[in-house]
């Protein structure tokens, strides 16, 4: 989950995680409990990594990089509909069959705003942050993962104060429904 170094090379890892995860579904011959617990898996992951770029970077990028708001609302735009597409695979059987093709409505998704962030976001970040102030968003993503929630909440709102307020008990309850029914311990 924390992988250290600045914002952009901890969110890059972040990316290739759930490639990687991604690749394994796709690999996946069958469903039941093996393609539930990588559903789970990969929600976790993008849920915090979500929680996390909500608070910090797309604030980041509306402060440091020139015309960063319209940017910063796309990619918010993005995640409504991830969330929203994590929201309906939570609750799906894996072998109903419907769930093969919200799968692929989520890698793809996923993939064209990682695209995105990798190639037009990071590269305007880098230029106009100085390193320390990297350094430090990476360290407030890291911090934030670690209390985020690892459940959809597609009705809570995405806006920064927000986030910062709900988040860390909506992850605190999250977390002890994933204990309690060992969720994410694949």
């Amino acid at each position: 989950m924390g992988h250290g170094g600045n914002v952009i090379e901890e969110l890059t890892t972040d990316h290739r995680e759930v490639e990687e995860m991604f690749g394994r579904i796709k690999a996946t011959t069958g469903g039941g409990q093996e393609l539930r617990d990588l559903i789970d898996e990969v929600t976790i992951e993008l849920v915090r990594h979500s929680v996390a770029e909500e608070q910090y970077l797309y604030p980041a990028v509306r402060e440091h990089v020139p015309g960063g708001g319209p940017l910063a609302d796309k990619e918010l735009q993005d995640h409504e509909r991830v969330e929203e597409i994590l929201k309906e695979l939570e609750g799906a059987d894996p072998d109903d069959p419907r769930t093969g093709p919200l799968l692929q409505r989520l890698m793809a998704e996923v993939t064209e705003h990682v695209r995105d962030e990798e190639d037009h976001l990071f590269p305007m970040l880098r230029q106009s942050c100085s390193a320390e102030a990297l350094d430090d968003l990476g360290d407030k993503i890291r911090r934030a993962k670690s209390m985020a929630p690892t459940r959809p909440h597609p009705s809570t709102p995405s806006t920064p104060a927000a986030s910062k307020l709900l988040a860390p008990g909506a992850g605190l309850v999250d977390r002890a429904r994933d204990f309690v029914t060992g969720r994410g311990k694949s």
